[in-house]
């Protein structure tokens, strides 16, 4: 038995758990407070995904006779070939049988239906990616198959990734949810509360927590919420999570507390403390009673927003440690949807979720939620005892990859946090969202890689300098290529958020962002990119006040779900006509393909030719980079101790001593003749410029060395071997 039982709705991600609830579980163990923890979506599909209940959904279909299109007829009429594979394909997407893929590439073992349409275009692609690669790809459109038919002929709103995500999108009245829910349950709920019901009564909690990150957890968690009513009346239940907190915060309809006892807002460690308090000491000698932050309750037949408790939220550095035991580290399936290298990141391989901070340091763009607390209260977290964390979480898990899923991870931060992981000499792999701000210098960007970085993703959004400026982004065009440069010829990879249709965007500031984005792809400065259409959230400085951006928003009467606002641009210009070419250019550009087409070649209807020079990114990236070398600017020397052999040079008669210097790295030799009082104040200095328990060195540590040494600093930082060492990334300076 347990006090607490925390569940992620299904339904997320498929190869790795989404982190709320381990999270809070960490949280939880600091106030020596019993939890459990499960990902219910994950449980779901495995259990969907089976021989027994696979020949189920085929018996379903067959009796409700809803197979009407062709590609579920096919599919149906060769359901033996899916039950029969079925079991060997998630076991491979598992990461067992990894010699299935020879089998599974070889493209007569899995049955086909409408969703291999697409390999013949696509082979090309993952051609060279390998055959693991390859069979991952094929096996997921196997699945999606599968997904398709279910669809259609069993439960409309199946998705891997979310259930009947509609229903929760921008819901602003409860009914039509509502009535959904007095339905009889359909065959993935039967599935789902089956699951439940068994967890429920091996645990036996007081409180049951629901994480609803997404739109596309919300009528799960409704529907698992009316069970327990139902069949545990005694055990209370609790809603928080990213829904809620972008679209709840102004709830009225008293219905929704038929199904849930509480919604909490924001951070959850204090909300949730106050709640078990609450739920096990439901009494006046409790000091928290009726006391609860930031949570919504029915009291009196009303809908109350109770903030009443003084206490302070927890910082972060007291909020634990996440931890993800309870969960099916290993049963989790890794999938390729789409040849995109930043894609199969989000979709392939498990990731531990960690922030290196709170909120948001830069906190002003425009689209975004900036006046709530997940983005407005910045808080970082220092960086020994996030590589801490890291090193737990290793020991747990058995895992070594990282996802930090900031808002936006801070430069600084990074830098300190790469120091501390190779100080600790651990092997890791990471990677994170960030702006494209001017602090990311080639030297940061080589140090990131050197700890493990592989990835950053970033929003270059709209490339326009204009609209840059109105969003308050911070950066430029120029800036965004200098940047994006650097990160690349470190060897990681840029993935770009690509925005149309902000308030004022004309169709020739269309088109130019997207010759732009041409341009950065055709130099190899971005690898991957995504278009979306801007959206006005309830929330956003432009949902706050709209007229400020030209244009009108459509109200609503709102008693349920607030974020998402219909409006009105003022420049009366059909954004939606973009969409699909700027998302087929865009994939053909990240192929390395159709550079030299015609912008035009993209739409069909007539668009104005840019106004962009064909150069303009290129000449973005010949502006040299500036150094501010101040005397407390930080140097870190990343390679081996080189060999040393000495040499004499002869010039007018004078004979000179010389030292050779050879340097080995994992993919190189290189050989430098430097003066000898050089290279003597080099190789004093190598112990000092490593990463070590020391403080690293300033260039005004290396001055007074070189001083005391009777060599002039300037000669030292011009010589060929400083720059040769910065120009292959052995030494540092940020």
């Amino acid at each position: 038995m347990q006090d607490l039982l925390l569940i992620t709705s299904p339904f997320t991600q498929l190869n790795t758990p989404y982190p709320a609830t381990s999270y809070l579980k960490g949280f939880l163990n600091t106030k020596g407070i019993s939890s459990f923890q499960m990902d219910l979506g994950i449980e779901v599909i495995l259990e969907l995904f089976t021989p027994k209940v696979l020949r189920s959904v085929f018996d379903t279909a067959k009796a409700r006779q809803s197979m009407t299109s062709d590609n579920a007829r096919r599919i149906f009429s060769i359901k033996e070939d899916y039950i029969q594979t079925i079991e060997e394909v998630i076991g491979f997407l598992q990461g067992k049988n990894q010699t299935l893929a020879r089998q599974i590439a070889s493209e007569n073992f899995l049955p086909q239906a409408s969703r291999f349409a697409q390999l013949e275009d696509m082979e090309w692609a993952f051609g060279a990616m390998g055959i693991q690669d390859k069979a991952k790809h094929l096996a997921t459109l196997y699945l999606e198959d599968l997904s398709d038919f279910i669809v259609e002929c069993v439960d409309e709103n199946f998705g891997f990734s979310r259930y009947a995500e509609r229903l929760g999108r921008s819901a602003n009245a409860f009914d039509e949810l509502h009535g959904l829910l007095g339905q009889d349950a359909t065959f993935i709920d039967r599935i789902t509360l089956q699951i439940l019901e068994e967890k429920l009564v091996a645990i036996n909690p007081k409180l049951v927590c629901f994480s609803v990150p997404f739109p596309g957890n919300l009528y799960s968690a409704f529907r698992c919420a009316q069970h327990i009513k139902k069949h545990h009346p005694l055990m209370k239940i609790a809603m928080g999570g990213g829904f809620p907190n972008t679209e709840l915060r102004t709830i009225k309809d008293k219905r929704v507390f038929e199904f849930f006892d509480y919604i909490t807002l924001d951070d959850g460690e204090l909300p949730i403390e106050l709640l078990v308090s609450n739920v096990l000491h439901p009494d006046e000698k409790n000091p928290n009673f009726n006391f609860y932050k930031r949570t919504f309750l029915l009291e009196n037949g009303e809908v109350i927003y109770n903030n009443f408790s003084l206490r302070k939220d927890y910082k972060q550095s007291e909020v634990g440690t996440p931890d993800y035991s309870d969960l099916l580290l290993d049963q989790y399936i890794s999938v390729i949807e789409i040849a995109n290298p930043m894609h199969s990141l989000w979709s392939d391989g498990r990731w531990n979720k960690l922030t290196m901070a709170h909120g948001c340091y830069w906190g002003k763009c425009t689209f975004c939620d900036v006046s709530l607390d997940y983005i407005k209260l910045y808080e970082p977290i220092a960086a020994k005892l996030l590589v801490d964390r890291m090193e737990t979480i290793i020991t747990q898990t058995g895992e070594k990859g990282f996802h930090f899923v900031d808002e936006a991870a801070p430069p600084a931060l990074m830098r300190e946090l790469a120091i501390e992981i190779l100080r600790r000499k651990l092997n890791v792999t990471w990677w994170t969202n960030i702006r494209f701000e001017k602090r990311f210098t080639r030297d940061l960007c080589r140090l990131l890689q050197a700890s493990g970085c592989i990835a950053v993703s970033g929003g270059l959004e709209v490339a326009s300098d204009r609209l840059l400026e109105l969003i308050k982004k911070g950066v430029n065009v120029e800036q965004v290529a200098q940047v994006t440069r650097n990160f690349t010829e470190s060897g990681i990879m840029v993935h770009a958020y690509l925005m149309y249709g902000y308030p004022t965007q004309t169709v020739q500031e269309t088109v130019d962002s997207l010759e732009m984005v041409r341009q950065m792809f055709e130099l190899g400065i971005l690898h991957s990119g995504f278009w979306h259409q801007f959206a006005l959230t309830a929330h956003s400085p432009v949902g706050l006040d709209p007229e400020a951006y030209g244009i009108i928003p459509e109200y609503k009467s709102i008693s349920f779900a607030n974020n998402d606002i219909q409006f009105v641009d003022s420049t009366g210009i059909n954004h939606d006509q973009f969409s699909f070419g700027l998302k087929k250019s865009l994939f053909n550009y990240m192929h390395g393909m159709c550079f030299d087409f015609p912008l035009q070649e993209w739409f069909d209807f007539k668009i104005p030719k840019t106004k962009i020079p064909g150069n303009y990114i290129q000449n973005c990236l010949e502006l040299v980079e500036e150094i501010d070398l101040k005397p407390s600017t930080k140097v870190i020397y990343l390679g081996k101790d080189p060999e040393t052999n000495p040499l004499t040079k002869v010039k007018r008669g004078h004979i000179y001593e010389w030292l050779n210097l050879t340097f080995h790295d994992k993919r190189d030799t290189i050989e430098i003749a430097v003066e000898k009082s050089i290279a003597q104040l080099f190789l004093e200095l190598i112990p000092q410029l490593k990463i070590t328990e020391v403080e690293v060195m300033t260039v005004e540590n290396i001055r007074v060395l070189a001083v005391q040494n009777c060599i002039d600093f300037e000669e030292f930082w011009q010589s060929e071997l400083v720059a040769r060492l910065r120009e292959e990334g052995a030494l540092l300076v940020f």
